[in-house]
């Protein structure tokens, strides 16, 4: 019996799997976000009490010990905490919009380009560079008194275990890592400013770090691995190893993934190269900064539940009667496969003869082309898996399908959580078949009538894209 850990944005779950891969059981807990004038913090207390909280639930549902734990959690933000592994402050989170201005700065000056030429790491303003330098400019006091600034898994590694302070090469990616050495580029971090504050910088656990838990949440003694995050994660949980495979994660974050054994640091800084336990292999990650959000948003105003979806987009013809959106609606901007701060959502076309459906609609469509250029950019070339919240509508999955004008491996369930025993279980030498543990829920065909449709609304997409782009300088 294994179990996997997600800490997720806004909600932390665990799963656990018996040896075939099969899930047996899930626990999930809702765990708050704080947003305020562009500042999206969490609370680290919370967040570690849902990980307990799902732990013990999960372990009195199932009877027998588990043999070994995988976590994973969200990646990126600031989770400033001192020795013990407890907060000095809130976590800033991935979405942070803060250093916006910071990071206008560095794109004027040449430092963004400089990065990720040494890193294959394009900045944005919830990544720790910009977050960090924001925080020695305006609460110094915060990093004087922090031990370590970690992400989210690590802090839950660290306390549940006692482990001391450490990270793994997939989240010390971004922007810090050298691809090449998978170590930090000490020349980098005293390009943004920060060389005062090395000291803050997690050693990396190359490969991931392990430990015993303490006993809480888990019982004492089961052997738990820290990482990989989330992204990568879902790539091992929904079997995208090979090069030019993909994965898109229709979550809170819309994540483009696709394996490659090259580093090309040339063309537009986006996105980053997150490093693999395996050296030499990396995954081209184009993580646009909202998905299901998005949708979520429009639900909200509109007043239509979740579960209405489905029937809404079987309503509404391809091209959602002229009705469009560009799903930016992240405020901290746009990060991949472009990086601008100040790019906000749009909506075109709308009228008074404009439905909640063609609203829902077009949303997803918008959804739709964003990771259509995300995979493009990230390099694209075989199959594409596809997991997350999205997968749960058999309607939204189809207009994907069509939208992106191929196949999808839909891979349900808590992949990440999935991922996480598998890379836990490559660390303690435990033989899981991988391939049983993958397997697709199914697999959903483009419509050739529909998917021609689209590649055309895909090349509008891109000219108001460019158009907005201009408008938000």
């Amino acid at each position: 019996m294994y179990v996997g850990i997600d800490v997720g944005t806004s909600t932390v779950k665990a799963a656990a799997f018996d040896d075939s891969g099969r899930e047996l059981a899930v626990a999930a807990r809702l765990v708050g976000l704080s947003m305020h004038g562009g500042f999206v913090e969490q609370d680290m207390d919370e967040v570690y009490g849902a990980v307990v909280a799902v732990l013990d639930e999960l372990t009195a549902e199932v009877d027998e010990p588990f043999e070994l734990a995988g976590l994973t959690g969200q990646g990126d933000g600031v989770w400033l905490v001192d020795a013990d592994g407890r907060p000095v402050r809130a976590a800033a989170s991935w979405m942070d919009g803060r250093a916006h201005e910071l990071l206008d700065q560095w794109l004027a000056d040449g430092t963004f380009e400089t990065v990720f030429r040494r890193t294959g790491s394009a900045m944005f303003p919830g990544c720790p560079g910009p977050l960090l330098a924001w925080l020695a400019a305006h609460e110094p006091a915060a990093l004087d008194a922090a031990a370590t600034a970690l992400y989210c898994k690590d802090m839950v590694f660290q306390r549940l275990t006692g482990a001391r302070a450490t990270t793994d090469v997939s989240d010390a990616s971004m922007p810090f890592l050298d691809p090449r050495t998978r170590s930090y580029d000490n020349g980098v971090v005293e390009l943004l400013g920060l060389t005062r504050r090395r000291r803050l910088l997690a050693p990396v656990a190359d490969p991931v770090a392990t430990a015993e838990t303490r006993g809480e949440g888990l019982p004492a003694g089961t052997r738990i691995a820290n990482g990989p995050y989330d992204l990568p994660a879902c790539a091992l949980g929904a079997g995208v190893t090979e090069p030019g495979d993909g994965l898109l994660i229709v979550g809170t974050c819309l994540a483009s993934l696709v394996a490659t054994t090259e580093l090309d640091l040339s063309g537009e800084p986006a996105g980053l190269y997150i490093s693999l336990d395996r050296p030499g292999h990396w995954l081209r990650a184009m993580p646009a900064m909202v998905g299901t959000a998005a949708l979520d948003w429009v639900l909200t105003t509109t007043g239509v539940r979740h579960e209405e979806v489905d029937a809404l987009l079987a309503a509404t013809p391809a091209g959602a009667n002229g009705v469009r959106v560009l799903p930016y609606f992240a405020p901290s901007g746009e990060r991949a496969p472009f990086v601008e701060p100040r790019l906000r959502a749009e909506l075109t076309g709308v009228s008074l003869e404009s439905t909640p459906a063609d609203l829902i609609r077009a949303t997803c469509e918008g959804i739709g082309y964003a990771a259509r250029h995300c995979l493009e950019a990230a390099g694209l070339t075989g199959s594409l898996a596809v997991c997350g919240g999205g997968t749960r509508s058999p309607a939204w999955m189809r207009l994907l399908a069509d939208v992106l004008g191929r196949p999808l491996r839909v891979v349900e369930g808590e992949v990440g959580a999935r991922g996480a025993v598998l890379a836990a279980a490559e660390r303690y030498g435990v033989p899981l078949d991988a391939g049983a543990w993958t397997r697709p829920t199914e697999i959903v065909e483009p419509d050739a009538g529909r998917a021609a449709f689209y590649a055309k609304g895909f090349e509008d997409h891109l000219a108001r894209l460019t158009a907005a782009r201009h408008r938000s300088r």
